[in-house]
Formats: C-alpha cells, sequence, structure tokens
C-alpha cells in the first residue's frame, strides 16, 4: 500500500494535473528560494571574509539541497535532505577541513585570514607628538547613547568640550555641579528631553572596552578612549596599501612588505608585524615530522607507547572480562549479587573513577600508592616516574573497561551449543583443550570486532591520559612539549591548545597521520578477523 502511495506521489511530483499539485510546487519553490537567499548570504559574507573552506561547504549544501528538492529521481531522499547536509556540515566538513589545515601555518599569530588581519592591523591607533590629550567623564541618556565631556589634560581651567559618538556638540548645557566639581548631567541643545547623566564609575568599567572602540566626535576633535579617565587624539597607525601588498607604518615610517609564503607583513630588517595571517604552506608541516630528528624524536617514544597502552589495556581487559564470565557462568550462590557488584566500574562515571584513582595512586595518602613503595622498598613517586606512571595507567583502563567485557563475554558465551561441549567429552577433550580449541575460536568469532573497536578507543583515550598526570612526567630536551605518559592525541592536544605558542597545522598533520595508522592497523587487525571466521566455521 505505501509503495503505491509513493508510486502517486512521485506521479504528481513529475507534473501531474490539479491544484493540490500546483501549490505543493508553489510552496516548495517559496521554501527554496528563502533557504537560497540565506544562504547566499552566508557564502557571499564568509567569502569576502576570507574564510572561503567554509562558504565551499555551505556552497555544496545548497546546491545539493536544490538538486534533491527539484530533480524527481531525488524524491526518495527529499525528507533525509536535512541530516544530509548535518552530516556534511559536522562530519565530513571537520574532517576534510582538518586535512586542509595540516597544508597550513594555522596557528599562534596565523589564525586570521589576510583579510581579517589586515583589518586588525588597521584599527590599532597612535598618538602623535601633536596629538592632543584630554581628561574625559562620562554620561549616558535614558536611551544608552554615550556622551563624553572632554577637559584638555593638565589644563584645569580649559574650556570643557561634549562630543558624540562620530559627531561633534554645537551646543550645550551643564547641569549643577557635584561634590568633585563635575557636572551631575549635561543638556544637548535640540535634545532637552533627553538629558545625559553621569555615568557610575563601576558601569564604566564594565563599558570600557566597547567604548575604547568607539570614535567620539567629528573630523576635527575625533578622540577615543585610552583609559578610565583619558582620551585622546589618536590616528591610524597601520595603513595597507592593495596595489603593492604593503603596511605602512605611520608612527615610525616603516613599510612591511606582505609575504604570502609565510603568512607575514615583513620589514626590511627582518621585523614582522603580528597578527600575521594563515597562508597555505605545502608539506612543511610533514616534513618537520618526517625530516627533523628533534622532532620525530619524542614522536617515536610516545607512538610506541600509544600502541603498547591500546595493546596491553585491551587485551587485558578481555582476559580478566572472560575469566570472570568462565567462573561466574557456573551454578553457584549468590551468582547474581556478585555478578551485579562486579560491573558496578562500569556504571560509575569514568571522570569520577580517573579521579579515585589518581589519589588511591598517590604516594604520600594513597593506600595503593604507599603499599607500593613499602613491595619495592623505596619511595616511588607514580606521578614522577616514567615507568610506573604507564603500569597505573594500563591498570586504570583495564578497571575501567574489564565489566563491559564480562557483559559482552557472558552473552556470546551463552550462545555456544552445549552438545559441541559433550561431543568434546566424548572425545576425551580436558577443559583446557576445550576452551582453547573450542570456546576462544568461537568466541572471537563474536568478539573480534569489539576488540579492534576496543583497540582504537584506547588508542585515543584522551580523558585518562589528560585527568591523570597530564601526560607527565615530562621528557627533557623535547622542541615541542611532550610527555612520558602522553599518548598520541594527548601530545597533539598540548601542541594545539595546551602550550604557550599554539601550532594547530602541526597538529593537524600529526592528526591525520595518526588516522593513517589507526587506517592501517585496522586492516591488519581484520585479516586475524578473517583467520578467527575460518577456524570458527571450522570447528
Amino acid at each position: 500500500m505505501r509503495a503505491v502511495n509513493v508510486q502517486e506521489e512521485k506521479k504528481q511530483d513529475k507534473g501531474g494535473s490539479g491544484s493540490l499539485t500546483a501549490s505543493n510546487l508553489a510552496l516548495r519553490l517559496l521554501g527554496l528560494m528563502i533557504f537560497d537567499a540565506g544562504a547566499f548570504w552566508m557564502i557571499w559574507t564568509m567569502w569576502n571574509d576570507g574564510y572561503w573552506q567554509f562558504a565551499t561547504v555551505i556552497a555544496v549544501i545548497t546546491v545539493l539541497i536544490n538538486y534533491i528538492w527539484l530533480r524527481p529521481e531525488a524524491y526518495p531522499l527529499r525528507w533525509m535532505s536535512p541530516g544530509l547536509a548535518f552530516m556534511i556540515l559536522i562530519s565530513v566538513y571537520p574532517i576534510i577541513y582538518t586535512v586542509y589545515i595540516s597544508f597550513t601555518n594555522y596557528g599562534t599569530g596565523h589564525l586570521l585570514p589576510k583579510v581579517q588581519a589586515i583589518e586588525v592591523l588597521e584599527q590599532r591607533r597612535y598618538l602623535p607628538e601633536s596629538g592632543l590629550a584630554y581628561n574625559f567623564t562620562l554620561y549616558q541618556n535614558a536611551s544608552g547613547e554615550y556622551a563624553l565631556v572632554l577637559t584638555p589634560e593638565g589644563d584645569s581651567e580649559g574650556e570643557p568640550i561634549v562630543v558624540l559618538p562620530e559627531q561633534d556638540v554645537e551646543e550645550s548645557e551643564f547641569g549643577p555641579l557635584g561634590d568633585d566639581g563635575l557636572p551631575i548631567n549635561v543638556i544637548i541643545v535640540g535634545q532637552e528631553d533627553a538629558p545625559y547623566n553621569r555615568v557610575a564609575r563601576a558601569t564604566l568599567l564594565r563599558s570600557l572596552s566597547d567604548l575604547q572602540q568607539t570614535t567620539f566626535g567629528g573630523e576635527g576633535t575625533a578622540v577615543q578612549i585610552r583609559g578610565i579617565d583619558r582620551a585622546a587624539a589618536l590616528q591610524q597607525r597601520y595603513v595597507y596599501d592593495e596595489e603593492a601588498d604593503t603596511i605602512t607604518d605611520n608612527q615610525t615610517g616603516i613599510v612591511y612588505i606582505g609575504d604570502d609564503e609565510r603568512g607575514e607583513f615583513i620589514s626590511a630588517d627582518g621585523n614582522t608585524l603580528i597578527p600575521g595571517y594563515s597562508v597555505t604552506i605545502g608539506f612543511r608541516n610533514y616534513q618537520r615530522f618526517l625530516g627533523n630528528p628533534a622532532f620525530r624524536g619524542p614522536l617515536v617514544l610516545i607512538f610506541v607507547w600509544t600502541v603498547i597502552f591500546a595493546l596491553f589495556s585491551t587485551v587485558l581487559s578481555f582476559a580478566l572480562g572472560l575469566m570472570i564470565a568462565l567462573v561466574f557462568g557456573r551454578s553457584m550462590p549468590g551468582q547474581k549479587v556478585i555478578k551485579s557488584l562486579l560491573i558496578i566500574p562500569f556504571a560509575i562515571p569514568g571522570v569520577l573513577t580517573i579521579l579515585v584513582w589518581r589519589g588511591l595512586w598517590n604516594p604520600v595518602n594513597g593506600i595503593v600508592g604507599i603499599w607500593l613503595s613499602e613491595l619495592m622498598g623505596t619511595p616511588i613517586n607514580v606521578f614522577a616516574d616514567s615507568f610506573w606512571v604507564k603500569v597505573a595507567l594500563i591498570t586504570i583502563n583495564v578497571w575501567l573497561a574489564y565489566p563491559y567485557y564480562v557483559l559482552i563475554n557472558s552473552g556470546a558465551l551463552q550462545a555456544i551449543p552445549q552438545d559441541m561441549y559433550e561431543a568434546a567429552d566424548i572425545d576425551g577433550a580436558n577443559a583446557w583443550h576445550q576452551f582453547r580449541a573450542l570456546t576462544l575460536p568461537l568466541l572471537l568469532v563474536g568478539v573480534g570486532p569489539l576488540l579492534i573497536g576496543s583497540f582504537l578507543v584506547n588508542f585515543n583515550s584522551f580523558n585518562l591520559i589528560y585527568l591523570f598526570n597530564n601526560g607527565g612526567p615530562p621528557i627533557v630536551g623535547t622542541p615541542t612539549p611532550a610527555g612520558h605518559s602522553d599518548i598520541l592525541i594527548s601530545y597533539v592536544y598540548r601542541l594545539a591548545f595546551a602550550s604557550a605558542g599554539q601550532d594547530f597545522g602541526y597538529a593537524s598533520a600529526i592528526t591525520v597521520i595518526i588516522f593513517l595508522i589507526l587506517a592501517a592497523i585496522t586492516m591488519f587487525q581484520y585479516r586475524f578477523m578473517r583467520t578467527w571466521e575460518k577456524v570458527g566455521e571450522s570447528v
């Protein structure tokens, strides 16, 4: 019945007669016109601001939506189109953008496109030697509009000047004076019904950052606020020449030439303006990893530890979960209560569990840290020891993951036919032979994909590394911040967000490398899955 209705709708959509079809078409076209108008405005704005990547994605989504809603053959995708658009915007675009960023110098000092970097520089002002400085008092009317009363700095007897944003005031009257000798309010001739009242100091401090971006007065008296009680006739410091691609510093007379290979404006003596701008630099970020031993050294250590951490965490968690599932899979008193208690770590939020374990490993008052020092016969600070911090991290990760494998293995074991064990008993196989030749192969057929997934999750287990010891202790002598317990994802986080000089381009390049490594490892692991499936078929 539904298939018939769909066919009828398709026929109507292909031009069937009737007022219903015409109204549907009109509503569809109206909706597309509104959507396209908003999309084109966003594309235009983003492109002019230098964000051509995002503008391109919006353009692709716009074309896709129009195709789906205008072409009859794309009818089945119409109600999926919002999901497809969000998938492109939220999932596909970040991946493509990360790959793009890995080929740029995007980072501290190079965060803006060239257009916006120039705008930031041109907004900077300076006070020339001949410029006038003033003391000011801020006033505000009932509509929230501001006015300044300027008094020449150092001249208490000078005539006060009243100015508004972007304009002068020809005539004004001052109200009664307060205790500090300043007018309580100001009345501008022609606006007697909206007097300007003096603003309290607390209100001034809250609004200071916005006020500093505003120019008060006309061409002859244009001033900007420089502090909580000072204003000055500032001038534009940097002026951009589009034809020559240069920026001139009006204060010093130095000319800075744009260098699109480095994304900077550079003077003849090698000084650069901040901020620079983001540009494409090719494979330079990848060459830092592949060609510079100083960068490659800590990264090799971090990669080896990441593989060890993910492998040991996965194997030990699976082994412990399987052992518990086998032991408590038999009939025994209190079986359900014990199994319920064993999965408690899985029910507690991982963040809380990690913080509790951090306290337990504390060498001063943590029970595990104290016990470890007594066992080894010497004080051991887990957080400062490059070996024991890794042991602690694997232990905690196993504790977090084993309840999951208890549940999975319990279900998988129940799916194995019991008559196979009966046949094995008749053939004289003992418990170990049954486990090695029967239980484990059949179990891995179902649990194998989960092991691969768990390995990938552990490979990127950022929360544990960050919350337990923030990747420490630090590796000495590295050009970039790195720790002995850092895994690749936490190392990338250090580079991109936690260091003083954030380097998003290099961090994105390492992210791409991580993706390629995980893809290769996953393909390699799937070879074992095919082997497990063949073994399972032959059992």
